[in-house]
């Protein structure tokens, strides 16, 4: 038996609004930081911890970043990479209770 899940259009909607609409970074690097891999090496460690274990990201983490790609474009592969790792636990969550 499937879950009923009711908003499920507007989960599509917000992700093809974040990951594929015009922004400061590009398209392929909020999809890689949704997905959590195929990203640059400075991005990929904020990513792997975005997905792993968000409450530890610090001010300096950010920081290291910002002179490279700007607040603007730092923000949206943050926002993305925080989609992509909730949405991938709620996926999983759907998923178990599927199979319960």
């Amino acid at each position: 038996m499937a879950i009923d899940d009711p908003h499920a259009a507007l989960r599509a909607q917000i992700c093809r609004t974040v990951f594929d609409s015009p922004a400061d970074s590009a398209v392929e690097l909020r999809r890689a930081a949704a997905k959590g891999a195929g990203l640059p090496n400075d991005l990929q460690a904020l990513v792997d911890k975005i997905h792993r274990h968000a409450y530890q990201v610090t001010d300096d983490d950010v920081a290291r970043l910002r002179a490279a790609y700007g607040d603007d474009a730092l923000f949206e592969i943050i926002v993305s990479a925080s989609l992509g790792a909730s949405r991938k636990r709620l996926l999983a969550g759907l998923e178990a209770l599927d199979k319960a």
